[in-house]
């Protein structure tokens, strides 16, 4: 027997092992698609913002109040070497939080010439959802916050609004912060 024809020989018994090996691998599954967001919570009620419309999160930063201004702008802060607004989603909303400042945290838009820090009640992380849990329809959205949310998912742990930071930003009210008369 030649060198090649042993070596055909031995190639092919490692097919043969392998092709009965494969057979106790796991079968090949179904991918399901994720969509992810940025989870937080706002007045005890869990939303999720789209991944590319938050560009950080922040502890709340020490900020210098600016005079003139509607209450939930909070100030200005240097971050980074950045002029930043810093303000209060809980507070535009008409809402109050109960934790302290030093707790809260902030979902930066960081979109043209937009540099804004919101400030929400807690950051729960990246949540990832299957896209077939998504509905156009988000149900039980609070009135105040209805005008932002872009739908909803819906997983084991029950349904997450999709609020829009893009779409708050394009308010005319958000963007109007000066106090009037």
């Amino acid at each position: 027997m030649s060198a090649a024809s042993a070596a055909y020989i031995k190639l092919a018994e490692y097919y043969i092992r392998c092709r009965d090996k494969a057979a106790e691998l796991p079968s090949k599954e179904d991918l399901v698609a994720y969509w992810s967001g940025i989870g937080f919570m706002l007045d005890g009620v869990r939303y999720v913002a789209p991944l590319d419309e938050v560009s950080e999160i922040l502890k709340v930063p020490s900020y210098t109040r600016v005079p003139g201004v509607l209450s939930w702008m909070k100030g200005v802060a240097n971050v980074r070497g950045r002029l930043m607004t810093v303000m209060d989603l809980t507070g535009f909303l008409n809402k109050t939080s109960t934790l302290q400042e030093r707790r809260r945290r902030l979902l930066v838009i960081d979109e043209g010439d937009l540099y804004t820090g919101l400030a929400v009640d807690d950051v729960l992380g990246m949540q990832h959802f299957p896209v077939d849990g998504y509905s156009a329809v988000a149900t039980a959205a609070d009135e105040a916050v209805a005008p932002y949310i872009r739908g909803s998912y819906t997983r084991d742990d029950g349904q997450w609004a999709v609020f829009s930071l893009f779409q708050l930003a394009d308010d005319p009210r958000f963007l109007q912060v000066a106090r009037t008369g």
